[in-house]
């Protein structure tokens, strides 16, 4: 399964009044691990980008002067995102000006869903914690994703914090470190070796959970369930209520 995790960042918040696309930031997910593919682009919005916008992104428009238009790089951008599952927090918005900006190059297929499927985890995220707060920033706390270098907002490293909260959201661990290895690289069976314990028969010691630790368990267990919309397969295993 291939997913790309989006962001962009905008001159203003609505394409209706001209607003235009001005970084797209997307990160490869197969498989739910995180690739090293990327798609980064800043674009020439050939308009002056609003102060409110600056204050959150901190792009100016002298700093595009001299990068392509949107019209330069939508093909390659296109062929990056064509026939994945597109994860984007308040999807709505993003795809909205991406639409708009195909609308704008007349492209036979412009609009996104139409090469895309798409993912709202924001959607997904208020409807695992219904009637808290659900920004990035607070989800990344939640979920003790390492958002530190966030002081501004940034279409590609806004879409790597969205990818690592994302895979938490939805309960998969996207590495295995054994043995101190924290690159995910294979380990050498050489690494190992195995110690037979020496304890005679009668003599190893079974210790039971108490009926307060499996009514904890439980309790812990029913959480993820409603977490995770009856999905939580311990509990398919176990049934207790």
């Amino acid at each position: 399964m291939r997913q790309i995790v989006l962001d962009t960042e905008t001159t203003g918040l609505e394409p209706r009044q001209g607003h235009r696309i001005i970084e797209i930031g997307c990160v490869e997910v197969i498989d739910r691990r995180i690739t090293d593919n990327r798609y980064h682009q800043y674009i020439n919005p050939e308009r002056e980008i609003d102060e409110g916008a600056v204050e959150v992104h901190g792009i100016t428009t002298a700093f595009l002067a001299d990068k392509p238009l949107f019209a330069d790089i939508a093909e390659d951008f296109l062929n990056f995102i064509r026939g994945a599952e597109l994860v984007i927090h308040n999807a709505p918005f993003d795809v909205g000006f991406i639409d708009h900006e195909l609308t704008m190059l007349k492209q036979q297929n412009n609009h996104v869903d139409n090469i895309c499927t798409v993912l709202d985890s924001l959607v997904l995220a208020r409807k695992m914690h219904p009637g808290q707060k659900n920004s990035l920033d607070a989800l990344c706390k939640r979920y003790d994703i390492d958002n530190s270098q966030r002081d501004l907002h940034g279409a590609l490293l806004d879409a790597e914090i969205l990818a690592d909260t994302y895979l938490a959201m939805t309960g998969g661990q996207t590495k295995l470190s054994l043995g101190g290895q924290e690159d995910g690289s294979p380990i050498e069976q050489g690494n190992f070796s195995n110690k037979r314990l020496n304890i005679a028969a009668g003599q190893l010691k079974v210790l039971r959970a108490s009926d307060e630790e499996l009514e904890s368990h439980f309790a812990r267990l029913n959480k993820i369930n409603d977490m995770s919309d009856g999905s939580c397969v311990w509990l398919q295993e176990n049934p207790k209520s």
